[in-house]
């Protein structure tokens, strides 16, 4: 029944979330007020695989802040907002996959869920308003927050996770709190992939549980989120829209084509340019301001 309620309220969500954007992107395109710089091929291939690889568990705000900076499809000042906006429906996609395959208690499914969507509300009407400067440095030290968590994963510092599929008392208390300022945190570029998957294995829960929670989690505070930075216009209409419609490809080729892949040595690969993407944002908001 709880599965029910919570694919109904996503449904819900997205619904109006999409309405939101394409009247959004329809009224700048007929205006004129697309982003001239931005190819809408090039960052649609970004989008596709780069939400394939979500699927699999990588994540995709840091490695998707490393392609869209390196092959200069969006300024800074709007990334946090584009990497929001443009995620959101493959997310969607992603968690309606694995919330009804992999089975999680419901009030701890339900619970977190709604945490991490409120704790994004208020994460991006902060963030939205932010200058470039701020954001710049934001993100450089978020990059390297879920870099040094990937790479404690890798490097088995943390606990592997029990076989538990729900939470009680206090340890459902603390995840619930823990994922209200993941939620806020995503609204700056920080993935909740990874924290969330050290969370639950933290707290004793199976690991697959993760995908469900943070996939949810994820789809859940983004249409929220995103519709923020839509009302701000604080995001790369033309990126968010290729990246949408391409990573919606990505996710079903991982879902349901793909049966094994090298993923560790990926992991290994996207701790490199995560690390990389966070030097090159450092040192550009140590650059004195063009005026």
């Amino acid at each position: 029944m709880i599965v029910k309620v919570v694919t109904g309220l996503l449904a819900v969500l997205t619904i109006y979330f999409g309405v939101f954007f394409l009247k959004d992107y329809y009224k700048a395109a007929k205006e004129g007020k697309l982003e001239k710089d931005t190819n809408f091929l090039v960052s649609g291939i970004i989008g596709m695989v780069i939400n394939f690889f979500d699927t699999l568990g990588i994540g995709s705000f840091a490695p998707l802040t490393a392609a869209l900076r390196g092959f200069k499809q969006t300024r800074d000042r709007v990334l946090p907002g584009t990497l929001n906006v443009s995620c959101t429906i493959p997310v969607v996609v992603e968690a309606l996959i694995f919330i009804t395959v992999i089975e999680v208690e419901p009030v701890t499914l339900f619970s977190m869920l709604i945490s991490a969507t409120v704790g994004a509300v208020i994460g991006a009407g902060i963030v939205s308003k932010l200058d470039e400067k701020k954001v710049q440095l934001a993100m450089a030290i978020a990059l390297l927050v879920v870099a040094v968590t990937m790479l404690a994963g890798q490097l088995k510092l943390m606990p592997s996770g029990g076989d538990a599929i729900g939470l009680t008392g206090v340890k459902l208390v603390i995840a619930v709190v823990v994922n209200f300022f993941l939620g806020a945190l995503m609204t700056l570029g920080i993935g909740l992939y990874a924290p969330c998957m050290a969370l639950i294995s933290l707290l004793g829960m199976s690991p697959k549980i993760a995908y469900p929670i943070m996939m949810g989690s994820c789809a859940f505070l983004m249409p929220a989120s995103a519709t923020k930075f839509v009302k701000e216009e604080a995001y790369n209409r033309k990126a968010s829209m290729a990246i949408t419609i391409f990573g919606c490809i990505g996710v079903f080729i991982a879902a349901y084509l793909v049966k094994s892949l090298p993923i560790n040595i990926l992991k290994w690969l996207v701790i490199v340019v995560i690390i990389y993407t966070s030097f090159t944002m450092f040192r550009a908001y140590s650059k004195p301001r063009t005026v």
